[in-house]
């Protein structure tokens, strides 16, 4: 069915208000346009790029959330999170994540994401990562995005250290691994569930 322009920018609203993580591309399919369109919509209805909508609403969301370390020291912009319990951060790769003969993104980039991802998601002032575990399973390469998601698997309230795991897709593939061992000062006020 063909929309008039009035009904597909209203509809790009409501899409974009419900899901503000949606891409250009997605849009366009969604609604059978070229991305150049819903740009052009976007611009028209002063709608930000994708990039600053997630910035928007992780500063505005998890600013005064996240304790362990401030938002703009996370790797990679933080969309949701419940302290303690789970986080996800998207890391889109750029050229300057790349080995440029090759266009792989650079390990320490993805470590960087998952271990700032899995230091955010504590409860407490101070969080360190006393030991991680990590697989590399499938190279990611420029224009990839990364999502990553942390889960809190046990603590230890004996010796103030949290446990968290964290992976990494790339359209739903699994592109890293990572276990983190995690020391946080205030551990045994925050109780016991090994």
């Amino acid at each position: 069915m063909k929309r008039t322009k009035k009904e597909r920018q209203q509809l790009l609203i409501t899409t974009i208000t419900n899901n503000p993580f949606i891409t250009d591309e997605d849009l366009a399919n969604e609604f059978a346009v070229s991305v150049q369109t819903i740009r052009l919509d976007r611009l028209e209805l002063s709608i930000p790029e994708l990039r600053e909508r997630i910035k928007h609403v992780a500063s505005k969301t998890f600013e005064d959330e996240v304790r362990s370390l401030p938002i703009n020291e996370v790797i990679g912009e933080i969309v949701d999170i419940e302290l303690d319990k789970r986080a996800i951060s998207i890391l889109d790769v750029k050229s300057t994540h790349i080995f440029k003969r090759n266009q792989i993104a650079r390990g320490h980039h993805l470590f960087a994401q998952a271990n700032s991802l899995a230091v955010a998601v504590i409860n407490d002032e101070l969080a360190l990562t006393a030991k991680s575990n990590l697989t590399f399973v499938k190279p990611v390469k420029l224009g990839d995005r990364v999502i990553a998601k942390a889960m809190v698997k046990r603590r230890d309230s004996e010796k103030n250290r949290t446990f968290v795991e964290v992976i990494s897709t790339v359209e739903n593939e699994v592109v890293f691994e990572g276990q983190f061992e995690m020391y946080r000062t205030n551990e045994s006020s925050k109780g016991d569930s090994k």
